[in-house]
């Protein structure tokens, strides 16, 4: 991974225009040719990105990031560079959810019905640039939709799912991708955000989808 701190404007050219004006400004360059640039603040969000596969150019005084299907750029006038260092992270393990997490994922994959009559599994772990979407699957109209499985629903977990969301957004093979937060429990607040952001909330019954026939009756 290259982290460079530089002041820089930055220029997106694609199907929409946007425009962050000079200021002093972290880029992220990662092994899969992946830029993000960043603020000192929005957590981890970046401010634009380019997913790969991408090209950087470096010229003096301006680095052009440069899609490789979609041909979409990033142009980065650089003022100033104050830091340029490379680093080596090796292979990630990847995150390791608990057993009940994992479990649901590997239910509700095999039982994606549960979400809707007609729905069909695309895939699990669906790998995108910053980590892989619990599920990924089409509806009844064949619509994509994108699901984030926690055993207890949070803020963060909205979050992550928004982050998804806005990279699989830019893939045309997958646009327009809707959101499904699901999860044995949902804290308010985090409905609450994930209404606002057009994520639909889903409360998964873990007995139900194993097939277990509760029996509330005391010997």
């Amino acid at each position: 991974m290259r982290l460079v701190i530089a002041r820089c404007s930055v220029d997106y050219v694609g199907k929409l225009t946007a425009h962050l004006p000079m200021a002093p400004r972290l880029i992220l360059i990662k092994a899969d040719s992946s830029v993000s640039i960043h603020a000192d603040d929005r957590a981890f969000k970046p401010l634009n990105w380019m997913n790969p596969p991408c090209k950087l150019r470096e010229e003096e005084g301006t680095w052009t990031v440069t899609h490789g299907k979609t041909g979409e750029k990033l142009v980065l006038t650089m003022e100033e560079i104050l830091h340029d260092s490379s680093h080596e992270l090796g292979v990630d393990p990847g995150l390791i959810k608990d057993g009940v997490e994992a479990h649901l994922q590997e239910l509700l994959a095999e039982h994606i019905t549960t979400l809707g009559a007609g729905w069909t599994l695309v895939r699990r772990e669906y790998m995108t640039a910053i980590g892989p979407v619990d599920i990924l699957c089409r509806d009844h109209t064949g619509a994509t939709v994108a699901v984030e499985l926690k055993r207890r629903g949070d803020i963060d977990g909205v979050e992550q799912l928004t982050r998804y969301l806005e990279l699989l957004n830019r893939d045309p093979l997958l646009a327009p991708v809707k959101g499904i937060f699901a999860a044995q429990e949902i804290k308010p607040q985090a409905r609450v955000l994930a209404g606002d952001r057009g994520i639909d909330c889903v409360i998964l019954d873990y007995d139900r989808l194993r097939g277990i026939e509760r029996n509330d009756t005391l010997f």
